[in-house]
């Protein structure tokens, strides 16, 4: 039998020190190919390429054994391109994206490029998983990551992900061997409150830089803010249904209240009280 086909992607760029450890780990399952934004993409979420042309080459950044092509695009791109044209149709087994340099943790999944590339990948049905590690610098020391990318790894392509799921995991920045272990979470519900430092350039130009700081007012014990706090890694299971459904029969009223007069619906409907039972 083939070995798995995995996917490996970033939001960091190609050479960063994350990608490289990812792809080493991979090397152990399966077959490995690389599609990698060509420079830093963080914090471009789930952006898509479609005013300009993307370039994709073939790279050595990974060495010469590895199947690698960076991109000029976005981390969603990288996704969509291997998909539909380096792999003609063939479907990976397995999206890994990462390892991240910093928290993507609570709210940062909406922002992170890390974290969309592997969603794009799990709504072509794809298991997917983005690593990410509370460390920012440049030189950051990975190997306290490889011990929990290995055994996810293993424990996906063994068991499988449910249908449109992927993990969100984060590591903290501690020495190996004061992380207590993996702990299966839900996302806190915190925020970034915004700031802006306002200057000029040398032309009299005002501009403005984004800055801010994280909140998290989520004081329960079960989210990944909790567990990365006190010395877990966090994983997070996530989809891509941003439905709330705590709010689907709260909200009959409302489409009660719109229907033209005289409007019934025909027999042959489900009732909206049937509909929303399954929430």
């Amino acid at each position: 039998m083939s070995r798995p086909l995995i996917l490996v992607t970033n939001d960091d760029g190609i050479t960063a020190g994350g990608i490289a450890a990812l792809v080493n780990v991979a090397q152990e399952f399966g077959d490995v190919l690389v599609v990698a934004p060509d420079s830093p993409q963080s914090a471009q979420g789930h952006a898509i390429t479609i005013s300009v042309p993307i370039f994709v080459r073939e790279s050595e950044a990974l060495g010469p054994d590895v199947e690698a092509y960076e991109c000029s695009g976005t981390p969603v791109d990288c996704v969509k391109l291997a998909k539909s044209v380096l792999l003609a149709g063939r479907t990976p087994d397995l999206c890994l994206s990462g390892i991240n340099h910093g928290s993507n943790a609570a709210i940062n999944i909406l922002y992170s490029g890390t974290l969309s590339a592997a969603m794009e990948a799990s709504l072509e049905g794809i298991p997917s998983i983005g690593f990410s590690f509370l460390n920012y610098r440049a030189d950051a020391d990975f190997s306290v990551c490889l011990p929990y990318v290995r055994h996810l790894v293993e424990f996906v392509l063994t068991n499988g992900m449910a249908d449109g799921s992927l993990f969100n995991v984060n590591i903290p920045d501690l020495p190996a061997e004061q992380i207590k272990g993996l702990r299966v979470c839900r996302q806190a519900e915190a925020r970034w409150v915004e700031e802006y430092t306002h200057n000029e350039d040398p032309r009299g130009r005002p501009y403005y830089w984004l800055t801010g700081r994280f909140v998290n007012e989520d004081e329960r014990t079960d989210t990944d803010a909790y567990a990365l706090e006190h010395g877990y890694v966090s994983l997070v299971p996530s989809v891509h249904d941003l439905t709330n459904h705590r709010a689907l029969a709260s909200l009959q009223t409302i489409e009660g209240s719109l229907q033209p007069e005289g409007l019934e619906y025909s027999e042959d409907e489900v009732s909206r009280e049937q509909q929303l039972e399954q929430f």
